[in-house]
């Protein structure tokens, strides 16, 4: 039997609602407009009909005739991502499996995805969490022509997800699922892949061979592997019942993948307003679900990228949700999930342990997880907690039973940690995120000379130069939003590794962003005020004592910041197109806030 509701987990919930009581009721007005002035097709100008159809050669007369829902598919598709190049075939085949059930399909809009694994360390990072608002802008153009009953979202990795849901939810009087397309098949494995990065930081390594190895772990179509941001927005997916249940980890190209796509497109046409299931996605979305996915966040480990895009996605359905309701909720959710990076195995092994069926399972049993919520699945919640399969052709969920393997998943009662690993530093440097759950419990507290740095590759080469060979702070500064669109820094993580492993306390405090893959080296990230305009850390000199510790909670210098102008703001850099997203950077607010300019100046 199910424990009652946890009492964290109700108090921070109560606390979630009551501050969301304006901005939730201002969205639910909005989808509630937005829903009664949908009227039929048939409504619409010939003119307007014609041009909609004009295309769809295979179902025009289906169209016309108005005799089903029809489904706007918005796709992430590109090949430079693994993760989405399976989305190459979707669009035919789910066309396929809407007619089996009397609905039509049509790809609605594209929007971008950048690869984060591409960019990584290079100028088109300052691009990155910016095309979250980007990609939010293209769903909502591709949404806009009121041709739609529902609509299917196909993308997976960093910002996409984020970005589908933000400018999905602006139509949140439509049904909508995301259709996942599963990881890649496991490679070499993950430590063996650190650590070749390692030696080739230490020159120990040849480029080739570095090449070599990393080939060797993103080596074909899928989601790469380990638990970074893109599985990390899979799971919340799950979490907040927005997946077909438990198809976020099924490998592409396989008959049961195929199966859940096609069961994605028959529920979508089934909880549209033609329909007897309506199932709006505001509805779905709302402050139990965002609550639902913190907790999935915490108790696998998690990417700490979505410290920033939690609260971002949550706005935009009228949520207020910030880092004090996460640290809260970590204190009670303890981490019963191991993946690399925060364990060795990968997100395959992962499932195959027990996955995202045994995580659900044993959070609603001790009651850590709302059960209670709207789902686009045919029963509750619970039904997550199953796994699906094939009988012959027939798709069905099974139970899951008990961890299959321990090294990667364990229960409620006997977890790897006692807590959610999300921690939040404050201080006389600002606020910040610390993420205890890959970090060794001996280094959670760091207190030492810091070096300034502006730039990745200064660290970079301060380290190359045995600059950084003893106990240090390494401070990397405008890298905020409005600084440079806050890159993820996590070419820093193998120098920095290296350090550490020479026996020397080392940690990074930045108002950047690190990976998802970041791991066992202690970082106070997304620190806001961030430096540009004069934040704590502008203030900061070389050789200032910091302090930067997860078990008290602190992130602070001795040094006497007041009395000290800060360093110039640096001037905005140009190429790589991001000179066009100056907007962007000047009206984006806090990280803690989402740090998005679309949501700051759309009164959201």
């Amino acid at each position: 039997m199910s424990k009652p509701l946890d009492d964290t987990l109700h108090r921070v919930t109560q606390r979630v609602i009551e501050n969301s009581k304006a901005t939730r009721s201002a969205y639910l007005d909005l989808i509630r407009r937005e829903g009664d002035n949908m009227g039929e097709r048939s409504a619409v100008s010939c003119s307007n009909l014609a041009h909609a159809y004009a295309g769809m050669e295979d179902d025009k007369p289906a169209m016309v005739a108005g005799r089903g829902p029809n489904i706007g598919i918005v796709t992430a598709y590109n090949d430079m991502l693994s993760a989405h190049a399976p989305y190459y075939r979707y669009p035919e085949r789910l066309k396929i499996h809407a007619r089996e059930v009397g609905a039509t399909a049509q790809v609605a809009g594209g929007v971008p995805a950048m690869c984060d694994g591409v960019t990584q360390g290079e100028t088109g990072m300052e691009l990155s969490l910016f095309s979250r608002d980007v990609i939010a802008l293209g769903t909502a153009v591709a949404l806009s022509h009121a041709m739609y009953d529902g609509a299917l979202l196909l993308g997976i990795c960093d910002k996409i997800v984020p970005g589908l849901l933000m400018g999905a939810l602006r139509f949140g009087h439509l049904p909508m699922i995301f259709v996942p397309g599963g990881p890649m098949p496991s490679g070499i494995p993950n430590k063996e892949k650190q650590r070749v990065r390692q030696l080739y930081a230490e020159g120990k390594a040849t480029r080739a061979e570095l090449l070599a190895s990393e080939m060797g772990s993103y080596h074909s179509q899928g989601t790469c592997t380990f638990f970074g941001t893109a599985n990390s927005n899979q799971m919340m997916m799950e979490m907040m019942g927005l997946h077909v249940p438990n198809s976020a980890f099924i490998n592409p190209g396989t008959k049961l993948r195929q199966a859940l796509d096609r069961e994605a497109v028959h529920r979508v046409a089934q909880i549209t307003r033609k329909g007897d299931d309506y199932r709006p996605l505001g509805l779905v979305v709302d402050e139990k679900a965002v609550v639902n996915a913190a907790v999935g966040l915490l108790a696998t480990g998690g990417s700490t990228n979505h410290a920033i895009h939690l609260p971002a996605m949550a706005r935009a359905a009228g949520v207020i949700f910030d880092w004090n309701d996460l640290a809260e909720l970590s204190s009670a959710v303890p981490l019963i999930a191991q993946v690399y990076p925060n364990g060795a195995g990968d997100v395959n092994h992962f499932h195959n342990a027990g996955g995202m069926g045994f995580v659900i399972g044993e959070l609603l049993e001790a009651g850590l997880a709302h059960g209670d919520i709207l789902t686009v699945g045919r029963g509750g919640f619970a039904d997550y907690a199953k796994e699906p399969g094939l009988d012959g052709e027939e798709l069905v969920w099974r139970e899951v039973g008990p961890s299959g393997d321990e090294t990667m998943l364990r229960p409620v009662s006997n977890p790897f940690k006692p807590d959610g690993g999300m921690r939040l530093l404050e201080g006389n440097l600002g606020r910040a995120c610390f993420k205890t759950s890959a970090v060794d419990e001996s280094r959670w507290t760091v207190e030492a000379p810091c070096r300034v740095f502006e730039d990745q590759p200064s660290v970079a080469a301060a380290f190359k130069a045995g600059e950084l060979d003893r106990d240090v702070v390494v401070v990397v500064r405008f890298q905020g939003p409005r600084a440079n669109g806050m890159p993820e820094l996590h070419k820093l993580t193998p120098p920095l590794g290296v350090l550490q492993d020479r026996g020397h306390k080392v940690a990074l405090v930045t108002d950047g962003r690190m990976s998802g893959a970041s791991g066992k080296v202690p970082a106070a990230i997304h620190c806001t005020p961030e430096a540009l305009g004069g934040g704590p850390l502008a203030r900061l000199r070389d050789g200032d004592v910091v302090k930067v510790c997860a078990r008290t909670g602190e992130l602070s210098t001795t040094a006497d910041l007041a009395a000290r102008e800060p360093a110039a703001d640096p001037q905005a850099e140009l190429g790589t197109g991001r000179e066009l997203f100056g907007m962007m950077r000047r009206f984006a607010d806090g990280a803690e806030q989402g740090a998005s300019a679309m949501l700051a100046t759309g009164g959201m």
